[in-house]
């Protein structure tokens, strides 16, 4: 008498094959790896598009300040072209974010929320210190050379890195930490120099980043 195949020989059969628990495994992971490059928040192009960015935006500012003396702050075209540069990243970032919470909620969609309100709120308030700084009578070289070219990124990196560890997102974490040292290293250049030191220092913590990055996405496609 001849029964109906059961339901997992029929799987199997129309594989071509037995699926062994090793294979679904490994599927399983290579499911996920393709899951993570296409929700990735921070993908390898958009990092190396900030590298390039920055790397601009500091060498035009550091550019309009060379030379000064007394120390005046950078030329309102460097600061024009500065802005426009991050009106574009913050563009692409935002769609990248997008992208990563599609279909994120609960628990993980509040945390990445939180997360992110933290960040823009202590960048806010960088600035509104800067303000406090101007009105209380220091000099240039420090309002508008040494703390709004480095101060932001230490008190952001460090808002960033402590977030990236919560979420065990090590080389976050680390690219993160390496914004903050860079910026406090980058304050001993002075005023003018700092610009410079910035943009060659977040040049290269992001292009690491997002090499990084890449190797892991590439490791995960060969792996077997």
């Amino acid at each position: 008498m001849n029964h109906p195949p059961r339901a997992n020989e029929t799987t199997a059969a129309g594989n071509g094959g037995d699926f062994n628990p090793q294979e679904a495994a490994a599927l399983l992971d290579q499911t996920t790896q393709q899951a993570r490059r296409k929700f990735e928040p921070n993908p390898p192009l958009l990092n190396a598009f900030r590298a390039f960015v920055v790397l601009a935006a500091f060498g035009g500012l550091w550019l309009s300040v060379r030379g000064q003396h007394p120390y005046t702050g950078p030329k309102p075209w460097a600061i024009a072209i500065t802005y426009g540069l991050v009106a574009v990243v913050i563009a692409w970032s935002a769609k990248a974010l997008r992208r990563s919470g599609a279909g994120v909620t609960g628990p993980a969609q509040r945390a990445r929320n939180v997360g992110l309100g933290v960040l823009l709120v202590a960048w806010v308030l960088v600035y509104v210190f800067q303000g406090a700084l101007y009105k209380a009578g220091a000099p240039h070289d420090i309002v508008y050379g040494l703390y709004p070219a480095t101060a932001p990124f230490i008190f952001v990196g460090l808002v960033g890195a402590a977030n990236s560890a919560g979420r065990e997102d090590w080389p976050l974490t680390a690219t993160t930490l390496a914004v903050a040292i860079i910026a406090a290293v980058a304050a001993f250049g002075g005023p003018i120099n700092s610009w410079l030191i910035m943009g060659i220092g977040l040049c290269v913590a992001m292009l690491g980043n997002a090499a990084f990055t890449f190797w892991e996405q590439r490791r995960s496609v060969v792996r077997p």
